[in-house]
C-alpha cells in the first residue's frame, strides 16, 4: 500500500521554494512551503508531516532553533538540514539534536529524493517499532485457519473476495472463536500485507486510556502523560487496525471513533493538531450490534459504518466436523520434540460429542492439557477433564451403527481410501494422522485392508 508522503519545505528565498515545491511534487510527494521558521511550526502544530527540509539559514529563527522547537512539537517527524559549504558544523550540531541528515545547497535532485526515501523508511520503521513495543501479544498457537466443513468454505470463500478491498469488514462471533485470526487472514491477503497489523481489545482498557491508546496522547495532556505517545491509529497508518470487542466502546469514545473513520484524521489528546492516516478497520464482537444500537447502547451511524461487510464465524459446536482436524493439528503442535501421542476413538467421540461453550480457545487449551498429563503414547476417555467425559456413551467396535460418530469416522476413512485408490501412504497424509494410526484405525473398524 503506498501513499503520498507529505513534505514541509522551509526556506526564505522565494524562488528556490517555487522550484523546490514543483521538483518535490513531480517526484510524488505532498508538498506545504514555507518562508520561515515561524510559520513551519505554525504548519506542524496543525498538521502530521513525515519529513522537514529545513533550511539552516533564514532570519529571525534559524535552522536549529526551528528544529529544536519541531522536535518538542513531534518527536517522529524526520528533518533533513540543508545548509550551504560554510555552515557544515553547524549542520553536524543538527544531526545531534535529532535532524536526520543534511544536504549542502546546490544538490542534486536524485540525491535529496534517495536521503528522502531513507528518511521515510526510518520514520516507517519507527512506527512499527512503536505497534511493536506496546503490542507484544501471547503466542497464538493457531496461526492458521483449520477447518473444511461447509461453514468453513463459505467463510474462506468470503475472505478471498474481501481481502484485496479496503472496505471495512465486522466480524462477528462468541468469544474464542478465532476472530483475530480472520482480521489477520484478511490482511495477510490484501495490498496492506507488508504494512502493520495493529491489534487493540476494547474491553480490556477503561475510557481514558483506550482512547489514548487509540489516538495518542501529549506530554502533560493528563496525569501520569510523562511524554508524547503515538495512538494506534498513527501506528497503522497504511496497514490495518483490528478493533476487538468494539461493542465494549462508551457511545462518547464510539463518536470519536466515527470521526476519524470517517474524515481519516485523528488528533492525539491534548493537542490541536490533526493527523492523516491511512488505515483500514476490521472490527470484531461477540455482541448483536443491531440489537445494542437499538438499546441505544451502541451508536447507529458507527454500527451502519462498520457494517459495511459483514462476516460470522460459527462457534464449534456447529462445525463439529471440523473438530478432529482442529485435534490432530493442536497435538501435532503439543507433541512436538515429545513423544507422539494418539487419541484413542471413544476420547475423540467424546471430544467431539461435547459442545466446547469456550470454543477452538477451549479445545486448544484441553488437547494441551491431556498431553501434558496422559501417560504413555495414547490418550483415552478417561484422560479427559470430566465434563467432556460425560458426554461420551461407550461403545463396543463390533456394534457400532453408521449413524454413531464412530460410524461417521469410518465412512470418512473408507471414503479417502477409495479417493486414492487403496493408497495408505496418501491416504494417511490426507487424513492428517500417521500410517500407523491408519493401521490402527483400519484394525479397529474392522475395514478390510
Amino acid at each position: 500500500m503506498t501513499k503520498k508522503s507529505n513534505i514541509l519545505f522551509a526556506d526564505d528565498e522565494a524562488t528556490f521554494r517555487t522550484i523546490m515545491s514543483n521538483e518535490l511534487t513531480r517526484m510524488g510527494y505532498k508538498v506545504t512551503c514555507c518562508p520561515n521558521g515561524a510559520v513551519a511550526l505554525k504548519n506542524i502544530q496543525e498538521r502530521d508531516f513525515d519529513v522537514v527540509l529545513l533550511d539552516m539559514n533564514m532570519p529571525e529563527m534559524d535552522g536549529i532553533e526551528t528544529l529544536k522547537k519541531i522536535k518538542e512539537i513531534e518527536t517522529t517527524t524526520e528533518v533533513i538540514i540543508l545548509t550551504g559549504k560554510g555552515t557544515i558544523e553547524n549542520a553536524v550540531q543538527a544531526i545531534k539534536l535529532g535532524a536526520y541528515d543534511y544536504l549542502t545547497k546546490p544538490c542534486r535532485l536524485s540525491e535529496l529524493d534517495a536521503l528522502l526515501q531513507r528518511a521515510l523508511e526510518k520514520r516507517r520503521l519507527r512506527k512499527e517499532n512503536v505497534h511493536l513495543k506496546r503490542l507484544i501479544k501471547e503466542d497464538r498457537e493457531l496461526t492458521v485457519m483449520i477447518g473444511n466443513g461447509d461453514a468453513m468454505k463459505l467463510l474462506y470463500k468470503t475472505i478471498d473476495k474481501v481481502a484485496p478491498s479496503d472496505a471495512i469488514v465486522l466480524v462477528q462471533g462468541e468469544s474464542g472463536t478465532g476472530k483475530e485470526l480472520v482480521a489477520n487472514t484478511i490482511h495477510q491477503h490484501s495490498k496492506r500485507a507488508s504494512m502493520p497489523f495493529v491489534v487493540v481489545n476494547c474491553a480490556t482498557l477503561q475510557e481514558t486510556l483506550l482512547e489514548s491508546e487509540l489516538f495518542g496522547h501529549t506530554k502533560g495532556a493528563f496525569t501520569g502523560a510523562t511524554e508524547s505517545r503515538m495512538g494506534l491509529f498513527e501506528a497503522a497508518d497504511g496497514g490495518t487496525l483490528f478493533l476487538d470487542e468494539i461493542g465494549e466502546l462508551t457511545v462518547n469514545t464510539q463518536a470519536k471513533l466515527l470521526r476519524v473513520i470517517q474524515s481519516g484524521e485523528t488528533r492525539r489528546i491534548g493537542d490541536n493538531r490533526v493527523v492523516t492516516v491511512d488505515v483500514r478497520i476490521i472490527a470484531a464482537t461477540n455482541k448483536n450490534l443491531a440489537v445494542e444500537a437499538k438499546k441505544g447502547s451502541f451508536r447507529d451511524d458507527l454500527y451502519f459504518r462498520l457494517n459495511v461487510i459483514a462476516l460470522f464465524l460459527p462457534p464449534l459446536r456447529e462445525r463439529k466436523e471440523d473438530i478432529p482436524t482442529l485435534i490432530r493439528h493442536f497435538l501435532a503442535h503439543f507433541c512436538r520434540n515429545k513423544q507422539e501421542k494418539q487419541l484413542l476413538p471413544e476420547a475423540l467421540a467424546a471430544m467431539t460429542l461435547y459442545d466446547w461453550p469456550g470454543n477452538v480457545r477451549e479445545l486448544e487449551n484441553t488437547v494441551e492439557r491431556m498431553v501434558v498429563l496422559s501417560e504413555g503414547d495414547t490418550i483415552a476417555l478417561e484422560d479427559l477433564p470430566e465434563n467432556i467425559r460425560g458426554t461420551s456413551v461407550r461403545f463396543d467396535a463390533a456394534e457400532k451403527s453408521d449413524s454413531s460418530l464412530a460410524g461417521v469416522e469410518r465412512r470418512h476413512i473408507m471414503k479417502i481410501l477409495q479417493e486414492k485408490q487403496g493408497n495408505k501412504t496418501v491416504a494417511a497424509e490426507t487424513l492428517g494422522v500417521s500410517l500407523k494410526t491408519l493401521y490402527n484405525k483400519l484394525k479397529y473398524y474392522r475395514i478390510d485392508n
